[in-house]
């Protein structure tokens, strides 16, 4: 009714006297609650940023070398071939990403332009391309179909766009040249969609015209254009290579490096290969190998046995690095049905291998934590399934760092130690040691993202303790993960 005022009805005694008990409690408690809970260690700088984490995460990655090479049956071309040679009659990249996937591969790199120039998209920059090929009448597009693919298996892409060019004509002539590479840089940004890696290669041959590259000016369209993108080059600054093309980084591998060291094409190789504790750079290795001893496919060439690249997992994932697998389709447009087979050993056995961890069936204890038992940061966390942000931190003021596993029951058999840092706040560990039993049997430097120790050749451990020791570090060690695990592979094939 108009004018007529509707009063709140007031709160009984009771309700009144249970709100002001529970706000009573929360003075009470909360403060000592929060005094309890300890904070993450300062960072240890630098640090990687979101896209390099997602990179380190993805451990296996996969090249495509396919182009015209691959019908000539060379690695490196003359620039002079003649486009109508590449006519893969057979071409799928639906089977590429299919191989990509079954391999556990989320990340798949072409090679969108090699030495000799060859485009295999249709570029506007030049008509030495898929346009001039009987495939699909000249209206074909391998960067199209293969990124189509990729996206509907939810794959990421890469794309490969090769700095030296034996077929353009403007080539040695640096302004020329340096417009026309930024131009087919631009197409490639910006109508494909997101790229995840730019693979920019260092190769040149001895005879070829001098020529200055303006990296400056490349990497900042490339930030510009794909922000969330990886750059790879001798020099970064996303990526830098690991100094040889076997796929083994050095036993010694930090991210960590000094770009102002670095040049492309000419880096010291060594200091690529093992990086700088004192790097103000966070660049990362990745390490690049093909299945087969070329980079394209030859009919001649067979894939690399599975003892080889299980080597290979070992000193490149195992080794702080990503590891880049060259898998090229051959002159159908088509993977070899054995390089297919061997990529599923390959998943097979890394899968057998790493599935099982025995140390979940261990008691864990340390040296110390931080914040003291409910402070967060117990050795617990490192049977967890979170292999970045989850870790056991001793305290500050300890020097003598340890973690140890052990078992009441049967003896753990095993031959390979895992160990992960939180590299999110930085590498830091420099120097490690493994005691199984009390007896030491194997010591290394660096850990990083992930470090595989092998026992020595044929050699299993049958034990009731392990324990890891941390004998020097760039501020309090992070340690994330811990696995033992048992490599029958390694037994069978007399590793």
């Amino acid at each position: 009714m108009l004018g007529k005022k509707t009063m709140a009805k007031p709160y009984n005694s009771l309700s009144c006297l249970v709100v002001s008990l529970f706000i009573t409690l929360l003075q009470l408690i909360t403060p000592s609650q929060q005094e309890n809970i300890t904070p993450p260690p300062l960072p240890i700088l630098p640090l990687p940023n979101y896209a390099q984490l997602k990179w380190q995460q993805r451990e296996l990655i996969m090249f495509h070398h396919f182009g015209v090479n691959t019908f000539t049956d060379s690695e490196w071309g003359t620039g002079h071939e003649n486009p109508a040679i590449f006519n893969p009659t057979r071409l799928d990249a639906n089977q590429w990403i299919d191989t990509a996937v079954q391999a556990g591969v989320t990340l798949v790199i072409l090679t969108a332009k090699h030495h000799d120039g060859f485009c295999l998209w249709p570029s506007k920059y030049t008509d030495h391309s898929v346009i001039r090929s009987p495939w699909k009448n000249g209206q074909g597009d391998v960067v199209r179909e293969f990124v189509n693919a990729a996206k509907a298996r939810g794959v990421d892409v890469g794309l490969y766009l090769s700095p030296w060019d034996l077929h353009d004509r403007t080539y040695g002539l640096n302004k020329e040249y340096n417009e026309h590479y930024l131009a087919q840089l631009q197409e490639l940004l910006n109508k494909y969609g997101d790229v995840k890696e730019i693979w920019f290669d260092g190769a040149k041959g001895s005879n070829a015209p001098n020529m200055t590259y303006y990296f400056d000016d490349w990497f900042a369209m490339v930030k510009e254009l794909q922000s969330a993108i990886n750059i790879f080059s001798n020099a970064g600054p996303g990526i830098r290579w690991v100094g040889n093309e076997n796929g083994f980084s050095g036993s010694t591998s930090w991210s960590t490096i000094n770009r102002t060291l670095l040049s492309i094409p000419n880096s010291n190789v060594d200091y690529l290969n093992t990086g700088d504790p004192q790097g103000t750079d966070w660049l990362p290795p990745e390490c690049d190998v093909s299945i087969r001893t070329g980079w394209f496919w030859h009919k001649s060439q067979a894939p690399k046995n599975l003892s080889d690249l299980l080597e290979i997992y070992y000193k490149s994932v195992g080794r702080n690095c990503v590891l880049l697998l060259n898998v090229p389709p051959n002159t159908q447009g088509l993977i070899s049905d054995s390089d297919v087979q061997r990529l599923k050993d390959f998943r097979s056995a890394i899968d057998t291998i790493f599935s099982t961890n025995l140390a979940n069936n261990c008691s864990i204890k340390a040296s110390s934590q931080r914040g003291g038992k409910n402070g967060g940061f117990g050795p617990e966390y490192v049977l967890d399934n979170d292999h970045l942000w989850t870790y056991w931190a001793p305290r500050d003021d300890k020097d003598d760092h340890w973690i140890e596993l052990k078992t009441k029951s049967k003896p753990l058999r095993f031959n390979v130690v895992r160990i992960q840092e939180a590299i999110g706040l930085g590498q830091r560990i420099k120097m490690h040691e493994i005691y199984v039993d009390g007896k030491k049997i194997a010591n290394g430097t660096t850990i990083g993202y992930k470090k595989l120790h092998r026992l020595e050749k044929g050699t299993v451990s049958n034990a009731y303790s392990v324990r890891i020791k941390i004998i020097g570090s760039r501020g309090p060690p992070l340690i994330s993960s811990v696995g033992l695990h048992f490599d029958s592979f390694g037994i069978q094939m007399g590793r």
